[in-house]
């Protein structure tokens, strides 16, 4: 369960903010927090993984709120003003969403905090399973575990998600999903097909296997196997 807080002093945005972290699954909003002082009291009481920030509020600007935080959760600021990015970027911040954002551009940042590798080294392999991704199917957003996909494979305007108990039909480029997972994680083989290098169980001169299903190696892409070969 992904716990946020939504921190602007426009209700409008809280709606919008809400209205699309609800078309996910695991999204808990713990608050709505209308200045940053209102924030910080929450904050010394509870926990989050995520803040949504707006900059200009009353009382305390965003940034000035985001430099008391001593362990600050997760940040995506949301916010009109485009000439503070730098100075977010510099924060730590994770995203940088300027307003009015679509949704697709929404998702592509909660996809870009919780499909990452943690910045922190992984103690152990229950840490390693957590990463996921949210992929539209259906006109649904479903949730999928990056450590079960086993690989990509393109189909005209769609791409098919091979995981370990299902596949998933996503309409979008390859080469679109494959920036969404860790690059040290997966491999592209073939102009249609990328794989999970760690469900790889063989490897031939133009092909690869995983679990029951045979991948073709293409000729541009053999450098990449035999990288990995070493």
């Amino acid at each position: 369960m992904i716990k946020y807080l939504i921190v602007d002093d426009e209700h409008m945005a809280h709606d919008i903010i809400k209205g699309y972290c609800d078309l996910l699954p695991n999204m808990k909003l713990m608050k709505h927090c209308y200045d940053a002082l209102e924030a910080l009291k929450y904050l010394n009481e509870h926990s989050v993984d995520l803040i949504f920030l707006d900059l200009n509020m009353p009382k305390l600007k965003g940034f000035e709120f985001l430099r008391t935080l001593p362990s600050p959760p997760k940040i995506i600021i949301t916010t009109a003003y485009k000439e503070y990015a730098l100075e977010g970027y510099e924060l730590n911040i994770e995203d940088y969403l300027l307003k009015p954002f679509s949704f697709e551009r929404f998702l592509k940042g909660i996809n870009k905090i919780f499909s990452s590798p943690t910045k922190e080294p992984i103690k152990n392999r229950e840490a390693e399973t957590t990463q996921r991704i949210f992929l539209r199917s259906d006109k649904k957003y479903t949730q999928v575990l990056i450590n079960a996909i086993l690989y990509m494979e393109a189909s005209g305007n769609y791409v098919k998600v091979i995981t370990e108990d299902r596949t998933i039909l996503v309409r979008d480029k390859i080469s679109n999903l494959i920036e969404l997972l860790p690059e040290n994680q997966f491999m592209r083989v073939h102009k249609s097909f990328a794989i999970a290098i760690k469900h790889i169980t063989s490897i031939e001169t133009n092909r690869v296997t995983i679990r029951e299903f045979m991948i073709p190696v293409g000729k541009l892409y053999k450098l990449n196997i035999d990288t990995l070969l070493g």
